[in-house]
């Protein structure tokens, strides 16, 4: 009598150990993504956040040189996708392409933080148009400042897989990853 669990193991074996072709795909794709600065697991580049640095700087300048709060008051929100197709970033198309497809959970998580620190510069901006004197608008700049910055560091976690919703396991995954 023969036994089939030799073959069953061998069939198995090579299951295991030939990537399919959607499995090279993904792989080619993460590869492609890692290359261009984009976080293959989320779909997001970090160069977005340098968007919102920009106007922390300039905010950060404010008490000590007034004068830049003209400079300040020329940063005009931007979307991610309007963002990438303005920029210089050699793979803009795939960052576009990429945010689009990333999942909606992370990218309405994303959304939802660079939506609220885009309100606070914009509120800010017209506070500071309507403000007559610099020492008010080095406050406005100071207070800007401190809620801006959490929401820049909570956005680079999200870019880099460490979602607000998902908590310590994003902690692990990334630590195991990295």
């Amino acid at each position: 009598m023969t036994s089939t669990a030799p073959k069953t193991a061998q069939n198995t074996a090579q299951i295991v150990r030939e990537p399919s072709r959607k499995d090279a795909g993904k792989a080619a794709r993460a590869a492609e993504l890692r290359a261009a600065n984009i976080n293959p697991r989320t779909g997001l580049a970090t160069d977005y956040l340098n968007h919102f640095n920009e106007a922390i700087m300039l905010l950060e300048m404010i008490p000590d040189m007034p004068d830049c709060a003209e400079d300040f008051l020329t940063w005009q929100p931007l979307s991610y996708r309007e963002h990438f197709a303005a920029s210089n970033f050699r793979a803009r198309e795939l960052a576009i392409a990429a945010y689009d497809s990333a999942d909606p959970a992370i990218r309405g998580e994303f959304d939802g933080i660079t939506s609220a620190m885009t309100s606070i510069l914009t509120a800010v901006g017209t506070a500071m148009r309507q403000a007559r004197q610099d020492k008010t608008r080095a406050t406005l700049a100071e207070q800007a400042t401190g809620w801006v910055k959490p929401l820049v560091t909570l956005a680079g976690g999200i870019i880099n897989g460490q979602g607000i919703q998902s908590g310590r396991e994003a902690d692990v995954d990334y630590i195991m990853t990295h």
